[in-house]
């Protein structure tokens, strides 16, 4: 089932070389967020269930400039592949300004808004405990929204890059971000070698600077002249940007925009449910997620390395050869898969344990975990054919197939399993895998039939 039998080595050593490197980025962003949990539990699962009321609002704003991302990496690959260095830098310029207004616009929303944010995400005062989650979620929310300019500049250069096949360019900004979060939450987080104890602020204020570094890291990556995507040709071909490449950035991305948002509903309506079933509940799913979070990074990483192949390929006239790269990127997957359930099946207690010392919410966190073994196996499928399709610019069926899994049957099952059936908390879970199922079968569909190789964009 997993051998490489009929697979040509030249492309996997291929898709390997560019999908090890987005990889390790996904891993160290996901690892990052997990990390975050781990040292903020210390002060508690109420600050845990803090940053997990957070985690929906803050990717529902994101959501635009993941649309935007998913844009370039594709235009960027196919004019690469088609050696239009020109074009390529005309679209980048042109993202580069829209994401920039964007981000703006955006962070002043969010922060003025965080109060009302957060209660929509299910934040409750019914208790003592609640107001104090409440207000740390508030408190953390504002200062990641108030610095996401950074983050959204540095996801945009990063795409670019990929797009022009350099994955290790956005590996190194990406770790380094993350491994500036974890060593400042480690100094702020809990005041260690003379720093203050921040708490929940000072774990806030570490993801921000870490993404100050990355953004920093990233421009200086595309400051050579040489360099497919470069600032210095931008400038010395007097490149502006046009109406022609805003035009191909929304053709790519609204489906993905939309897409992104009716996801994030759905995302947000499991996240209020699974906030309903109280503060230990959560503080268990909040982990849950944040580990779903390093499996789905395997299954990211390869689907960067699908988007910038395939993309590349097509500007080249190959199909055949994108379709071959797609294959060769599920195999590996497939592989990854089987690695990491036998570590979630023997490793769930352990995991847990590393965040919490009640008994009860471990045991809460094992039955998340046993649902989440069934969820690798469909989960890094489904994003490796989600991401060829995108690559390929069939974002409109992506967002179609996305919005009936998440929000139409990811909600449903959720509610029904949660609460009409009694299940508590792991029925929410049931909802997630319905969601990843649901989300395969749509994908495989599509990618099977091939008309995705025969997209213009």
């Amino acid at each position: 089932m997993f051998g490489l039998k009929g697979y040509s080595k030249e492309n996997f050593k291929t898709v390997f070389d560019m999908a090890w490197p987005a990889i390790v980025e996904s891993f160290f962003v996901a690892f990052a967020g997990l990390v975050d949990s781990l040292m903020v539990s210390h002060m508690g699962s109420y600050a845990v269930a803090a940053v997990g009321l957070t985690t929906q609002p803050k990717f529902m704003g994101l959501s635009l400039f993941f649309a935007v991302n998913v844009s370039i990496s594709a235009l960027v690959a196919r004019r690469f592949g088609g050696g239009k260095r020109k074009e390529a830098n005309g679209i980048f310029a042109t993202a580069m300004y829209f994401v920039i207004t964007a981000a703006i616009v955006l962070s002043i929303l969010f922060v003025a808004g965080a109060d009302t944010i957060i209660r929509l995400c299910g934040s409750s005062d019914a208790t003592a405990e609640d107001i104090a989650t409440h207000n740390a979620a508030v408190t953390y929310f504002r200062i990641i929204m108030g610095g996401m300019i950074f983050n959204c500049i540095q996801m945009a250069v990063n795409s670019a890059q990929r797009g022009a096949g350099n994955t290790r360019i956005t590996m190194r900004t990406n770790v380094t971000s993350n491994l500036v979060n974890i060593i400042l939450n480690y100094l702020l987080i809990e005041g260690h070698f003379g720093f203050p104890a921040l708490g929940i602020v000072g774990a806030a204020l570490a993801t921000v600077l870490g993404t100050v570094v990355s953004s920093v890291m990233s421009i200086v990556s595309i400051s050579k002249a040489d360099s497919f995507i470069s600032i210095p040709f931008i400038f010395s071909e007097k490149i502006r940007a046009s109406f022609k490449a805003l035009k191909s950035l929304i053709t790519i991305g609204y489906g993905i925009f939309f897409e992104q948002i009716l996801m994030r509903i759905g995302f947000m309506a499991t996240a209020v449910m699974a906030a309903k079933k109280g503060m230990d509940s959560m503080a268990a799913h909040q982990v849950g997620m944040n580990l779903m979070g390093l499996t789905f990074s395997f299954g990211d990483g390869l689907q960067a390395a699908a988007v910038a192949l395939i993309g590349r390929s097509l500007g080249q006239g190959k199909p055949e050869l994108a379709k071959d790269y797609g294959r060769t990127c599920k195999a590996l997957g497939m592989m990854i898969a089987a690695v990491l359930i036998a570590f979630y099946f023997f490793g769930a207690r352990w995991l847990m344990s590393m965040f919490f010392e009640e008994e009860h919410i471990i045991d809460i966190g094992v039955s998340i975990m046993r649902v989440i073994i069934f969820i690798v196996l469909f989960q890094i499928i489904q994003v490796i054919y989600m991401g060829c399709l995108r690559g390929a610019g069939d974002t409109l069926y992506t967002a179609f197939a996305a919005t009936m899994s998440v929000t139409v049957i990811r909600t449903l099952v959720s509610w029904l399993g949660g609460f009409v059936f009694g299940f508590g908390i792991v029925g929410i879970w049931l909802g997630v895998l319905a969601d990843q199922i649901s989300r395969f079968a749509f994908a495989s569909i599509r990618y099977r039939m091939g008309k995705w190789v025969k997209i213009r964009i």
